[in-house]
């Protein structure tokens, strides 16, 4: 099964943009669906955006529908997801997650990378 490692996080001034990135191992990636989640502090990690295997659905939670995309490139095993006008409630940490079926809720995926952090400043 792949195996996933997140990247791009950091601290950024509301209204700003990060672009997060998942890099896959493992010679399947293709055949995963891939979603984001993310969860802040004494909060239940929730649902952000999630795209099918090819990269023709996809789908975004409400408060992420047009601020963040997510995008995949097969040949180079990796999701991404561009957020924009980013906001202090954004803060949290940001899950990339594997499975091999469309879903959004976090206790149907069965593969998960360790989660980079995001903090938006007021």
């Amino acid at each position: 099964q792949v195996q996933l490692v997140e990247s791009g996080g950091g601290l950024v001034q509301a209204g700003g943009s990060l672009r997060l990135s998942c890099a896959a191992s493992g010679p399947t990636f293709e055949n995963y669906v891939m979603a984001w989640f993310r969860q802040a502090p004494g909060k239940e990690r929730e649902f952000v955006a999630v795209i099918g295997d090819r990269g023709g659905y996809k789908y975004y939670a409400d408060f992420a529908e047009g601020r963040f995309a997510i995008s995949r490139g097969n040949a180079k095993n990796t999701v991404t997801l561009q957020m924009n006008n980013l906001k202090p409630e954004d803060t949290a940490v940001y899950y990339c997650a594997a499975d091999r079926y469309i879903n959004y809720v976090a206790s149907r995926f069965k593969i998960w990378g360790q989660g980079t952090q995001v903090t938006v400043s007021s």
